[in-house]
């Protein structure tokens, strides 16, 4: 593991992917030491190159390449290469396949950005006490990040109402009510009673 860590981030969003990259630069990492995917596929091609230190990715459980998968693959060129999960699904049996791949920490989706902030804070220090090499770095980056120790400005994260069939909802300036709910390349997806088209759940509100 470099100095300078690479990170590569893999969500179907591009709202989470902006806030991970914004984050991490807050730390003080290097822009160019940060990779940005929408997919496992061109994730794979990207860090193969790449060969990042630390994965954050969506689980992206319907894939034939899992985010775990991915994960795997990677290790095969950097056998240090951290995993963080971000997933819409979290119970007994996602934590234990977490664990089992090694995973700094599976967060549920959806999540505000205070909660990835403090998350991902934690995954660090973890790292800098692991890898007495990096402890020095870590520290700087971080303390460098916020030398005040005053609170920074909020980055803002798209909110992503959690929702269920039945749940009433306002869909531009209609309202309708949810038929149900999908999950697909790591996006929540709502059909509305409404009409049969699946519409990304960032675009309504709930009532």
């Amino acid at each position: 593991m470099s100095a300078d860590l690479r990170f590569l981030v893999v969500d179907g969003l591009t709202g989470v992917q902006t806030f991970a990259r914004q984050l991490l630069e807050s730390f003080g990492m290097a822009p160019d030491s940060i990779r940005c995917a929408s997919d496992t596929d061109s994730a794979l091609s990207l860090g193969q190159a790449f060969k990042p230190d630390f994965l954050i990715t969506d689980w992206f459980p319907k894939n034939e390449l899992t985010g775990i998968g991915l994960h795997q693959r990677l290790k095969l060129d950097n056998p240090g290469c951290r995993l963080a999960l971000l997933s819409f699904e979290v119970g007994p049996e996602q934590e234990q396949q977490a664990h089992a791949a090694g995973s700094r920490f599976l967060l549920r989706k959806p999540f505000t950005a205070a909660e990835l902030k403090t998350t991902m804070t934690q995954a660090l220090a973890a790292l800098a006490k692991e890898r007495p090499e990096l402890h020095q770095r870590l520290s700087s980056v971080m303390r460098a990040a916020n030398p005040t120790g005053a609170p920074r400005p909020p980055i803002a994260l798209p909110v992503i109402p959690s929702l269920k069939a039945g749940d009433r909802v306002k869909h531009g300036s209609k309202t309708d009510t949810v038929s149900c709910v999908v999950v697909s390349q790591g996006e929540l997806l709502v059909q509305l009673k409404g009409g049969p088209a699946l519409i990304p759940a960032t675009k309504l509100q709930r009532l």
